[in-house]
């Protein structure tokens, strides 16, 4: 994208970061935490008022990993049952798709993901039951990937909401914009 995606805005001028965390406010998380690596002074100043926690992934240059870890880390630190992870570039993933997710299940031996047309997306729910065992799996930028492939997760369609894509370069139009591999790797938010 030429620039950390948080700061990326939409045709309307909002910053994804500030659009993401509203969707999960709205989509039913009592919290957002965000987890910032580069353009951390750039980015503080998009985060709207609410209950909205920042944590740093200093190592954030190593993956998506190190992102996963500072957010279910610090979500560890608090009382959360389960986590719910997405990622800022998603711009068509609303609350309708995170409460959907959250409304299969947000205990703390939840694993519950989006699907879009049966294809593995964002968000994702990690109860805590899941996060020890998470942690010690994840590396560089696979993220939870392997570990949600080696567990029973709930599956959770909505295709008819999104598309769940993610968006990786400013000059994509929509319908040419593709899945991330392992796109069950993101920095958490609860």
């Amino acid at each position: 994208m030429g620039t950390p995606k948080a700061l990326v805005t939409d045709p309307d001028g909002t910053p994804w970061l500030t659009r993401s965390v509203g969707v999960l406010l709205d989509g039913g998380c009592d919290a957002v935490t965000v987890v910032l690596g580069a353009a951390v002074e750039e980015a503080l100043p998009l985060l709207p008022a609410g209950p909205v926690e920042t944590v740093v992934a200093h190592d954030w240059s190593d993956g998506m990993s190190a992102s996963l870890r500072a957010g279910v880390a610090a979500a560890a630190a608090g009382p959360a049952d389960a986590v719910v992870i997405t990622l800022v570039d998603l711009p068509d993933v609303g609350t309708d798709v995170v409460r959907r997710v959250i409304e299969a299940g947000a205990g703390a031996s939840t694993l519950a993901r989006a699907t879009y047309d049966g294809r593995p997306g964002h968000p994702v729910v990690i109860g805590r039951d899941h996060w020890a065992d998470l942690l010690v799996t994840v590396d560089g930028d696979a993220g939870a990937r392997d570990y949600l492939a080696s567990h029973d997760v709930v599956l959770v369609e909505c295709g008819d909401l999104a598309t769940g894509r993610d968006v990786d370069r400013p000059e994509a139009p929509a319908d040419q914009r593709t899945p991330k591999r392992g796109s069950d790797d993101a920095g958490p938010t609860r």
